[in-house]
């Protein structure tokens, strides 16, 4: 808070705030998978105590911002990726929403209802049971949620994927695919469920599942569960991909496919209703990952990091032909 402080007033000319990027990746990377500093693994405790205290620093930043009078907009960026149960039988229709209360409607929750609903609460104390791990939200923690709730300008969605999930009764078993070895990813978290490979469903090379459905579904959910919304921008989707270069030529035909369809589920939900009023694609050029390394490749520009040149893709012409003409093609 004392940080956005000194930037409201360093940087007047910033229109656009954001609080946070992907609270929740933040949390379980580094407290449920490990693989992001301090290393630690399933210590379900934690996760909750840093997704609450990112949510209350938020609000307490949004209300510093609002009731500072400064010019401009202020929001917080969600990565948030759809859960559906994996089949219907009721311990996977369970499952998924257990995945689903700490991943999104947690979030959520404290972002648009200034607190979180007793079926957040529910979900919560069941995982705890599971993880012998508890939670204590001190009550002031509220009336900065409370005061914030109604005062967020828009909300970021970085949304890549979705999950099937289903009902998992053993030990947490979490692997991250840093490498894109196809089928050497498991998610398998104690008292929540396993995401698993939905047969049928096209995966990307890191076995990201490619579901523009899922987006459609959580931009319908935000602007029917929380309709204090104000606004919404995609601010990142895209495809990792495993470009081949060649001749100082890259056909990334998939990524093209993929972008169509997502923005496809975008124009849809717009259609009904949702204001999207922005879509950012991630990203511009190949980039380094905290879990990757260079071995991911986002960009429209392909990135020769031995030499630093840029080559633009198959994906940069025609997205500079759907920014000019605004026309999906």
């Amino acid at each position: 808070v004392d940080y956005a402080r000194f930037c409201f007033e360093e940087y007047p000319e910033v229109e656009y705030w954001t609080t946070f990027n992907e609270i929740y990746p933040i949390a379980t990377n580094q407290y449920l998978l490990g693989i992001f500093p301090p290393g630690i693994k399933y210590d379900m405790t934690k996760v909750i105590a840093c997704l609450h205290n990112m949510m209350v620093a938020h609000a307490r930043t949004v209300n510093l911002f609002k009731e500072g009078g400064y010019a401009g907009q202020i929001g917080v960026v969600h990565s948030l990726e759809t859960k559906y149960p994996a089949s219907d039988a009721p311990e996977d229709v369970h499952a998924a929403f257990l995945d689903d209360a700490l991943s999104i409607r947690f979030l959520l929750d404290a972002t648009y209802k200034g607190g979180y609903s007793r079926e957040t609460l529910e979900a919560l104390d069941e995982i705890c049971a599971a993880n012998d791990a508890a939670y204590d939200f001190p009550e002031e923690d509220f009336i900065e949620l409370e005061k914030a709730k109604d005062r967020n300008d828009y909300l970021g969605i970085n949304h890549y994927s979705s999950h099937f999930v289903k009902a998992y009764n053993g030990e947490n078993a979490i692997h991250h695919n840093g490498t894109g070895d196809k089928g050497t990813g498991s998610y398998k978290v104690k008292g929540i469920g396993e995401r698993i490979y939905k047969e049928g469903l096209e995966r990307t090379d890191w076995d990201w599942l490619i579901y523009p459905q899922g987006l459609y579904d959580l931009l319908q959910r935000i602007k029917r569960d929380y309709p204090n919304y104000k606004a919404i921008y995609i601010t990142e989707n895209g495809m990792g991909y495993k470009d081949v270069f060649q001749d100082g030529i890259i056909m990334d035909g998939p990524r093209i496919d993929y972008i169509r369809k997502y923005l496809g589920a975008v124009a849809d939900a717009i259609e009904q209703g949702v204001n999207v009023k922005g879509y950012f694609l991630w990203s511009l050029m190949d980039v380094f990952s905290w879990s990757n390394g260079y071995n991911k490749r986002y960009g429209l520009f392909f990135v020769d990091f031995e030499t630093q040149k840029r080559y633009p893709k198959e994906s940069a012409w025609w997205y500079k032909q759907l920014a000019e003409t605004k026309t999906i093609l």
